[in-house]
């Protein structure tokens, strides 16, 4: 409602009021320490990538939003590498990574970081993945490839 009133009633304005206003509260949570989260194993034949997204509490972790981002995330480390600021910079519909980490932290209200990922890659045979305490498939506190 407050966006309609600030954006006198226009609808596509109102939407970029509100992204905006949801960019300006992740960049204040930026300095907040984030160090729970989940880590994303992700395989597919010769190629397996981890990816570790951080948030500020476990109960983040526990929240379908955060699962189905590191998910997401994961996805597309198995594509574009080990590289954080290439995942970062990695589009995911008409997004990137990067600003799809900072809606969710405007959304869930914690900071949230992709703090690291390592991939392997083999000529001869398959990549496989273990995660330990897993949440869902995939996703868990610790994992290896």
């Amino acid at each position: 409602k407050q966006a309609l009133t600030e954006t006198a009633g226009d609808i596509d304005a109102a939407v970029d009021w509100l992204r905006k206003k949801g960019l300006s509260k992740a960049a204040k949570k930026s300095g907040r320490v984030a160090a729970e989260g989940l880590i994303a194993a992700v395989t597919d034949g010769k190629k397996g990538v981890l990816v570790e997204v951080n948030s500020e509490t476990d109960f983040v972790a526990r929240n379908e939003p955060f699962q189905g981002l590191v998910k997401m995330i994961g996805q597309v480390a198995l594509k574009a590498g080990a590289d954080v600021e290439k995942i970062k910079a990695a589009k995911v519909g008409e997004f990137d990574v990067d600003r799809a980490i900072a809606d969710a932290i405007a959304t869930i209200g914690e900071n949230m970081t992709l703090r690291r990922a390592a991939e392997l890659s083999v000529s001869d045979g398959v990549v496989g993945s273990y995660v330990h305490g897993a949440v869902i498939d995939g996703l868990g506190k610790m994992g290896v490839i």
